[in-house]
């Protein structure tokens, strides 16, 4: 296993999951391990596993590997520049890493470039400069311009620009930039309009080491915020790093879920949580109409009807079937929505269902009360998938006594019984796949391919509804083996349903087969 100081360490995601585990690692290798091909420790080529639609390729990055990372692109332009690694390292900041950019401008106008950048190099090294006040061959007595001391035998710093404050004042300022302010890619002189940019030797010369490490991880932090293709861990107290070369552009055709070595799964694009097969921008639209709408649409739904003659939206605000309408007067009954009229003491029908009333109602019905239901339908199916998805996820402690008890009772190992996990594993990813395949479906036009994508999701559905029943039942000693292969068939019936609705789905927005009624840019 590749050590957290190799430069590379390479995953693919699978979402096939084999008995021990969801993901499969294609190659985990060491920068210096890797020779440029595929050839195995006996010489042979080794076939690489083929990637299905809906995978991407992506690394996971530590700490250590950022730094090599940064340093190999310090290298670089600092060979071809000409320059000092600490002025390199300004230029590729400033540039946000973008070295194309970076050389393209410095090739055009080096000296604006540099002023820009913030790089000076007056002195003989371009670094700060360390010396007591009595060393300096001035005209007049030195006076720090921060606290005004003049003492002939403190020690004064300066960088490029020449700029000199004593060093107490310099390292109070760094330390605040560093600590207080949490600055690091741009940390100017001190000087008033002073644009030179303080680099990392100085900082390293006079700083603490428990500063200079919040300086170096605030750099890898600004690194890869910077990299197009570097995104942080979203989980929590997570220091890996994703790379991924996926460009924005293909967003709308790709979703690059990549998992961290931490086990969480998230989407590369927008660093939401796993939301295959739904797209950034489908994700973006419905989570806002969710946030804007949900409640109020909610509320309207339970609270509100329309009048079946003019279809206005009213409110029942009292204890009374009987309604009349403020904008046409009409009368009707609130529970059936029939006319007042027919609700004699002789022609009461009120408990009974008319299929004529029914048909006249539905026709009856406003467009906006036909959205409204149509959002509700899938809003509600979204909905109840990820509340069973969390529901399912407290099953894991009932599952360990439950793998205790049938360890107990039976002569089944501990090994032996990990399928009762594995299979809550299935069901919640199925579930947090099912659920946005309902926001996917929302804005999906209506075509003969949407007819295969919702046949595939219904398949899911019930697998996963009969694998979590089959989770949901009591331990019979005598059907141990009975419910274990029931588990291990039914889970492995799930994975497959997910893995050809994923694949269909990928391949369609590959393909351009999928036409949304929403605009994705």
């Amino acid at each position: 296993m590749a050590s957290d100081s190799d430069y590379d360490d390479t995953f693919m995601l699978e979402d096939t999951m084999d008995e021990d585990s969801d993901i499969e690692s294609a190659s985990s290798i060491g920068d210096d391990d890797y020779d440029g091909n595929d050839m195995g420790f006996d010489g042979a080529f080794v076939e690489k596993p083929q990637m299905k639609a809906y995978d991407v390729e992506f690394s996971v990055q530590s700490t250590n590997n950022l730094m090599k990372m940064q340093e190999k692109e310090v290298e670089q332009v600092s060979t071809i520049l000409g320059l000092s690694s600490e002025d390199s390292a300004t230029l590729l900041r400033y540039f946000r890493w973008n070295k194309e950019k970076l050389f393209e401008r410095y090739m055009e106008v080096p000296e604006k470039v540099l002023r820009d950048a913030g790089v000076l190099t007056n002195t003989d090294d371009g670094h700060s400069m360390m010396v007591l006040a009595k060393d300096l061959q001035l005209d007049e007595p030195f006076m720090c311009d921060i606290c005004c001391d003049d003492d002939p035998d403190m020690e004064t710093v300066c960088v490029a620009c020449g700029h000199r404050f004593c060093k107490t004042c310099y390292v109070h300022y760094l330390r605040q930039k560093i600590r207080d302010e949490g600055e690091s890619r741009r940390i100017e002189c001190p000087q008033d309009k002073c644009t030179v940019i303080v680099d990392e030797k100085t900082v390293e010369r006079l700083m603490d080491p428990s500063t200079n490490e919040k300086y170096r991880t605030l750099l890898n932090r600004t690194f890869v915020d910077d990299n197009d293709y570097l995104r942080w861990c979203p989980a929590p107290d997570c220091e890996y790093a994703i790379e991924c070369h996926i460009p924005s552009t293909s967003l709308t055709s790709i979703v690059p879920t990549v998992q961290c070595n931490c086990g969480f799964k998230f989407c590369f694009g927008c660093g939401l949580a796993d939301h295959q097969p739904t797209i950034c921008a489908i994700v973006k639209k419905w989570l806002k109409k969710c946030e804007d709408d949900s409640e109020t649409a909610n509320w309207i739904s339970a609270h509100t009807k329309e009048c079946p003659k003019c279809q206005s939206t009213i409110e029942k605000n009292g204890g009374c079937n009987h309604m009349t309408c403020r904008k046409c007067r009409h009368e009707f009954c609130w529970v059936c929505m029939g006319p007042w009229s027919e609700h004699g003491t002789s022609w009461y029908n009120c408990n009974r269902f008319d299929e004529k009333s029914s048909a006249e109602a539905r026709e009856n019905q406003t467009q906006s009360r036909v959205t409204l239901e149509r959002y509700l339908h899938y809003y509600n199916r979204y909905a109840n998938h990820e509340q069973s998805a969390k529901l399912d996820r407290d099953l894991y402690f009932k599952t360990e006594k439950k793998m205790e008890e049938m360890q107990q009772t039976s002569d089944l190992s501990w090994i032996e019984v990990q399928f009762l996990k594995k299979a809550v594993d299935v069901t919640v990813q199925s579930r947090m796949t099912l659920k946005w395949t309902y926001a996917f479906a929302f804005y999906l036009s209506r075509t003969n391919e949407t007819e295969i994508f919702e046949d595939n999701q219904r398949d899911l559905e019930m697998a996963t509804e009969q694998l979590s029943e089959l989770l949901e039942k009591p331990l019979e000693k005598e059907k141990i083996a009975q419910l274990r292969q029931a588990v291990l068939d039914k889970s492995v019936y799930v994975k497959h349903r997910r893995e050809i609705l994923l694949e269909d789905t990928a391949k369609g927005l590959l393909e351009g087969r999928w036409s949304f009624f929403v605009d994705l840019k």
